[in-house]
């Protein structure tokens, strides 16, 4: 189990259900952390203009090393670096495999290769169906 505290960046939600989510972390130097702001704050309205029902982006605020594993060992996270988590909840996966084809070719998605707000091959992701609501 791996265990972190973050403080939200952004918490964009809308009306709508969660049936699905994306997750994920990424590594993000400390001197970046307004350049991901409004990165994310972007990205935020692109994905829910294509049927994302919230998104939110969390900056590491209390993210301990573990013994075995940890957030900052996932990401590889360097000195001068933290751990961004976060989250896009879609009302099922049908909605999220519909948008996440609009938000590919979406035109405000489309990545300055000169920026370097973050290291993209350190972002572990993935795709998660919830087991319990409350």
């Amino acid at each position: 189990m791996i265990v972190a505290g973050f403080d939200s960046l952004i918490d964009d939600s809308a009306e709508g259900g969660f049936g699905y989510a994306d997750g994920y972390i990424v590594p993000v130097p400390d001197a970046n952390k307004e350049a991901y702001r409004a990165m994310a704050e972007k990205a935020s309205s692109v994905f829910r203009d294509h049927g994302a029902t919230r998104v939110v982006e969390a900056w590491g605020d209390d993210v301990a090393d573990g013994k075995v594993t940890d957030f900052n060992r996932a990401a590889h996270r360097q000195d001068g670096e933290s751990v961004v988590f976060s989250w896009v909840e879609w009302p099922d996966k049908e909605t999220r495999q519909a948008g996440w084809d609009k938000v590919m070719k979406d035109e405000r998605m489309q990545h300055d290769p000169n920026d370097q707000t973050f290291d993209g091959k350190r972002m572990i992701y993935g795709g998660f169906a919830p087991i319990v609501e409350a």
